[in-house]
């Protein structure tokens, strides 16, 4: 017996993480394509439909708006978040004074951008009587309807997603520190600009890195919940509903775990789809140092 331990003492060291795996990852995960198939109410035995609950959605207004919610959260965030994660980490990629102090304010709101109190503090920032309608007020500009408005409110929710771009301007910032100082010194020599060398020598040798940041944000944004569901609850119209706000609704609010299932799984298929896109796009813009 005491042999046995030894010879696996690896596999009982990662044994709570393959529980975890199983209990919340993998058992849910077959659970729900089964349930996919099922018209199941919670509180009957799942009933086997067959395809219907996949035909419903697509037929589904609701559905539809808020798969094209989806994508225009996922459009605008994404892009305007690494481009700002960038530009931050070229900044604090200099030698500054108090830097340290710059990349630690910087990187705090990843950390609590997905919290709940932080939603509930951004659904007052920008409320009809907020501190952003105050501010803008207070030097003449009209206040703005950012919440209530359909056209204003996932533009807003985009904007606490944009806020946490912490995580994505460390790895940056790591990256930016890898670049050879030598090539730098090249091109200065033969008089290149500091833009020049940025579209020249920076971003080249980075695009491994922006791959990964982009592929990971991508994933992110397709999963976004706490802001719609915290801050605006899916309105005004429905127009902040993303798909895993409406999973939650159709699983949690109205009890129709079967329908969610599939929403869920239509979900999967298109995370996995633009990932797959994103790698085979990768050869036509991603640079490998041999």
């Amino acid at each position: 017996m005491k042999s046995f331990f030894k010879r696996n003492k690896g596999l009982l060291f990662i044994t709570p993480w393959i529980l975890g795996l199983l209990l919340f990852t993998l058992i849910p995960f077959i659970a729900s394509f089964y349930l996919s198939f099922t018209e199941y109410k919670l509180v009957t035995p799942p009933n086997f439909i067959g395809i219907k609950n996949y035909i419903t959605a697509v037929n589904d207004p609701d559905f539809v708006l808020s798969f094209k919610n989806t994508l225009k959260f996922v459009f605008i965030t994404v892009p305007i978040k690494l481009a700002f994660a960038l530009f931050i980490a070229q900044i604090l990629n200099f030698k500054l004074r108090g830097v340290n102090f710059f990349r630690t304010a910087y990187y705090i709101p990843s950390i609590l951008g997905g919290s709940v109190a932080i939603a509930i503090l951004w659904r007052f920032l920008f409320a009809a009587d907020g501190l952003i309608n105050m501010m803008t007020g207070a030097i003449g500009i009209p206040a703005v309807n950012w919440l209530g408005d359909p056209k204003m409110a996932l533009f807003t929710i985009s904007l606490l997603r944009v806020w946490q771009f912490g995580s994505a301007m460390v790895i940056f910032l790591a990256a930016l520190k890898n670049v050879p100082a030598e090539l730098y010194e090249a091109a200065r020599i033969d008089g290149a600009s500091k833009i020049r060398m940025f579209f020249s020598i920076t971003l080249p040798l980075i695009t491994p890195i922006i791959f990964f940041n982009f592929l990971m944000q991508l994933i992110q944004a397709f999963q976004e919940f706490n802001g719609p569901y915290i801050i605006t609850g899916g309105g005004p119209l429905n127009s902040t509903t993303l798909l895993p706000l409406l999973i939650y609704n159709n699983a949690f609010r109205y009890f129709n775990m079967g329908y969610a299932s599939a929403i869920s799984w239509f979900l999967f298929l298109v995370i996995m789809i633009f990932t797959l896109i994103v790698f085979r796009s990768q050869k036509y813009w991603v640079h490998y140092s041999e």
